[in-house]
This record gives C-alpha cells, structure tokens and sequence, in this order.
C-alpha cells in the first residue's frame, strides 16, 4: 500500500518542522515548498528523508506545477508573515503574503483537479478584542481583530470557507492559539526571555532583561501538541468548519517570564523596553478547544513547565 503524501508549506519554519517530524514518525511521505533564501537549520537532521520543492506563495505558476505534479493526499498550509508586530511594520507585505499566497494555493489545488484534505494554521488573533463575558471564546465569538496580521488571518480564514462552499474544496481551518516550545523564533516574547536568560547565562549581556507588556494573558500549548492537532484536524474534522485548538488555561506573561527565571541561578533586573510594546494589545486569550477534543480526542499532554525548560534548554545549546 502507497504511503499518503502530504505536502507542508513552510516546512522550514518553527511550527513545520516540528510537524514533518511528526509525520515522517506516522509513516508519511512529506514534501515541502520551500525558497532560495529559507533558512533550512530546523530540519537539518531530516532533509535527507523530505521531499523539497522551490515554489513561492506568490507564484501561482510554481504553486500549480508542484501541487499537480505531487497530488498530495493531504496539505497543511503553515506558510505565513506570522509575527503581529512586524504587520504593523509592514502591513501590506503581511496582507499579501498570508492572503494572496492562500488564494494561490487554493487555486492551484482546485486547477489541478485534486482533492486533498487541506488544513489552514488560522489564529486565534482573529477573535481580538474578546469581552470578559466572552470567555473561553468559543468558535462562534465575534471576530474583532486588532492588528494587520490578525485581519490577513481572517481573511485567509474566510477565504477557506468560501473555496469550500463555491468548489467544494476540503478545507478545515483551525485556530490555533499561541504555542511555543523548541525552535521558537527569538521575535516572540517568551522565546526572546529564554535566549536573554541564556545569552545572560554565558556573561554575554548584562543581567537584564528587556520586556513589552507583561500584563497579557495567552493560551500556551506545546508546539508538539499542536502539531499532533494538525494531524487529527485532516484526520477526523469535517471540511469546511472552523476548530480552535488551545490548551484552555492562560498564563500571563510575566507570570511565564518568572517561571523561566526560576529555571535559572541569575538575578536580574527587568526593564520595560517602549519599542516592543504594541500599538493595540489583546489583553486575553483563553480559548474553549471543546468541539475539537469531541471530534478527534485530542488533548494537550505536554506540561507548560516542560515547554518552558526545553524552550530554555534549546537556547542554551545556541548562544
């Protein structure tokens, strides 16, 4: 029997790397699409057992090619400009490359004539400005969304659910809420604590550790729990419906600044930094993964502290 294919756009990236391993570990055949200029050290140990193809988002041409020719069984849709505050740097490049780069991966799918299962990394950014008396937000809440990236999101959102309505395209979109863990970027406030404290740690800064708005509360889940959601979500979800896959608790920042702190032995002062504060924050997230965990059993397994250590832990092995 062939082994299913499934095909990751942006399978360089920290949430696709974790996820072609998962795959590869399922008995998966994984292609990927990746750039010239992708940056490849996440999956250095697995490049050998990946299939790897040059096609841009923006490239309708290249993005037909590769899906017709690979007529995957399944495609995750990570590719994105994931970083909230760089949307309000540059808003149009955010807008364009999660938009119209979703809106090309469509097309190519529904011009190739395939029909894969094909599960879309949406946000829970969406939601926004979210009420106390809306909380955990469940799926049906109002989408309020207070940044750049938060509206390309919903927009790509959208754009699933109207591709599967008019072609029957077999989209699910999944909400996910912030998750974290090894590999995480060092633009997202609690991986740039963890190499700050790493970086520290080795003499290489003074003992202080520059922060944004510790008052935020976010709906951690690991990276690894998150992808496992992905999995299940082209498994077991119905196309065309929306699932918000979180752990349900939320932590707030400096309350998880001071959780790595106790990981280690430094003292340090910590100071409020102007630049990274945002033009308009969402105060909480919590989110209600209900109707996801009745569809495909899912659950978080992986502890917050366990995240935090190993998150820490990856940065100790790099500055």
């Amino acid at each position: 029997m062939a082994k299913k294919k499934a095909l990751i756009t942006g399978i360089a990236g920290f949430v696709g790397s974790h996820l072609a391993e998962l795959l590869l570990a399922e008995g998966y055949e994984v292609y990927g699409l990746t750039r010239p200029r992708s940056k490849m050290d996440h999956i250095d140990l697995i490049i050998g057992k990946l299939h790897l193809e040059d096609a841009d988002l923006l490239d309708s041409h290249s993005l037909y090619t590769t899906v017709s020719r690979i007529m995957p069984d399944y495609i995750f849709h990570l590719a994105a400009q994931s970083f909230v505050p760089t949307s309000w740097v540059s808003p149009s490049v955010t807008l364009e490359v999660n938009i119209v780069g979703t809106a090309n991966l469509f097309e190519a799918v529904r011009q190739a004539s395939i029909d894969p299962v094909v599960q879309i990394a949406c946000s829970s950014e969406e939601y926004g400005l979210v009420y106390e008396n809306e909380l955990p937000i469940r799926e049906t809440n109002p989408l309020r969304p207070l940044s750049p990236y938060a509206v390309s999101k919903l927009a790509m959102d959208y754009l699933g659910y109207q591709y599967h309505q008019s072609y029957k395209v077999r989209v699910v979109r999944t909400r996910g809420f912030n998750h974290t863990g090894p590999r995480r970027g060092d633009t997202f406030a609690e991986s740039n604590f963890a190499k700050q404290i790493a970086v520290i740690e080795k003499g290489k800064q003074p003992p202080v550790i520059h922060v944004g708005n510790l008052e935020a509360q976010r709906d951690y889940t690991d990276v690894r729990d998150m992808v496992r959601g992905y999995l299940l979500a082209v498994e077991k979800c119905d196309p065309g419906d929306v699932y918000n896959i979180c752990s349900g608790h939320a932590i707030q920042i400096g309350d998880m600044l001071k959780l790595l702190l106790s990981k280690s032995k430094i003292k340090v002062e910590i100071k409020p930094d102007p630049s990274r504060m945002r033009p308009s924050d969402v105060p909480v997230l919590i989110g209600d993964n209900t109707k996801f965990t009745k569809k495909t059993g899912w659950k978080a397994e992986i502890p917050f502290e366990k995240t935090m250590e190993d998150l820490l832990n990856y940065w100790r092995t790099r500055v």
